[in-house]
């Protein structure tokens, strides 16, 4: 570049939002550190100095920069700060789908823990693609996230754990923390900080509930098949009908999406088929509410002719009519745990990055003893 641009560039007009326009060109660019210096009539070291606060400049010049700043709408390039250590990573959330309530709950843990510890909390959704996946976290690599926190189920074979393993490997080759929140441990000793809760206690506590109660026809609204989550909350439930002695019956585990109409719509099968059962277990409180509808259009009464228990305590589990029966998932805590975990790991001693939480049944008005 020859003097004459420099000095055409140093004198380019610049509009009344910030930018300025290159005369050639026509188009807006973001200002400069150097735009700054010129307005200010100062150093670019200066301006460097005064915005970082890490070296003493005068009242006088502090002010000159800082209004050069305002007046020119200028912001501090993060990603370069980030390089040189002067701003924390932010934290990033990665979910299938943000409409989700339980998922919703995790992100709000996330961003209250992430924003007590001065950090930006990013929130990202796969739709269940693992490519898009992959590429959100190799984009948060190289934003120089602090963690990447990963919610959602998930089929552990061996194409995941794969996956998983090049995650963690190269998140820490970068600096950052793979957290698996909601998910089961990886094999292998990986750098990576698991954040999980009793799924398979929980669904006990569900099951053994309905049987104390003296049902042995229970309805098991599972979700899919190979699913982590999924299996252990039927892991849960067989293990309740071998503490009381009650028989295995395959017809009553039926599998299905964890949504309200797949809830509706395999109670409502169920019924048609002329399937006996006394009471229902829904593998969330989203299918619980589809069953709920399913066992209304039928006539049933609930608690009257059938007992139904949920598995979630999603917020609107309370003011159904009737209330419902449910197992309360801490999703805002594993936010909060997962965040104060990937961020405190030197203040840990080694190897103790695997917490499980304690699920909690609420019982409600959806269920009662049998006749």
């Amino acid at each position: 570049m020859t003097d004459q641009e420099t000095g055409a560039r140093a004198t380019s007009r610049r509009t009344g939002n910030g930018r300025r326009r290159g005369g050639s060109a026509g188009q807006d660019k973001p200002s400069t550190i150097r735009d700054v210096a010129a307005k200010a009539g100062v150093s670019v070291a200066t301006v460097s100095r005064t915005l970082a606060g890490n070296y003493p400049v005068s009242e006088e010049t502090r002010a000159r920069v800082m209004a050069a700043v305002t007046s020119l709408h200028y912001v501090v390039n993060v990603h370069a700060k980030a390089l040189s250590g002067q701003v924390a990573g932010p934290i990033a959330l990665v979910i299938q789908d943000i409409t989700g309530p339980s998922l919703a709950h995790v992100a709000a843990g996330v961003e209250q823990e992430a924003a007590a510890r001065g950090r930006l909390s990013l929130v990202c959704a796969t739709h269940g693609d693992t490519r898009r996946e992959d590429n959100l976290v190799q984009l948060m690599r190289e934003q120089h996230a602090a963690a990447v926190v990963l919610v959602g189920g998930i089929v552990p074979d061996d194409a995941y754990h794969r996956r998983m393993a090049q995650y963690a490997t190269a998140l820490d080759a970068a600096g950052s923390r793979l957290v698996l929140c909601g998910r089961p441990p990886l094999p292998g000793g990986l750098p990576v900080t698991v954040v999980e809760y009793d799924n398979k206690g929980g669904a006990f506590q569900a099951a053994d509930h309905l049987l104390t109660a003296g049902h042995r026809r229970i309805l098991f609204l599972g979700g899919e098949t190979q699913q982590s989550s999924s299996e252990e909350r039927r892991a849960g439930y067989q293990q309740a009908l071998r503490a009381h002695g009650v028989p295995y019956a395959e017809e009553l585990d039926l599998a299905g999406l964890y949504t309200r109409v797949s809830g509706y719509q395999r109670t409502r099968d169920a019924l048609r088929s002329g399937l006996e059962f006394t009471a229902v277990f829904a593998g969330t409180d989203m299918v619980a509410v589809g069953a709920l509808a399913a066992l209304r259009e039928a006539g049933l009464d609930v608690p009257g002719d059938v007992s139904v228990v949920g598995f979630d305590d999603v917020p609107f589990a309370a003011d159904l009519s009737p209330s419902l029966t449910t197992v309360r998932v801490p999703y805002e805590e594993l936010g909060v745990t997962a965040v104060r975990l990937a961020l405190g790991r030197s203040e840990r001693l080694a190897g103790d990055d695997h917490v499980v939480l304690s699920t909690q049944l609420v019982i409600r008005h959806s269920t009662r003893p049998t006749p």
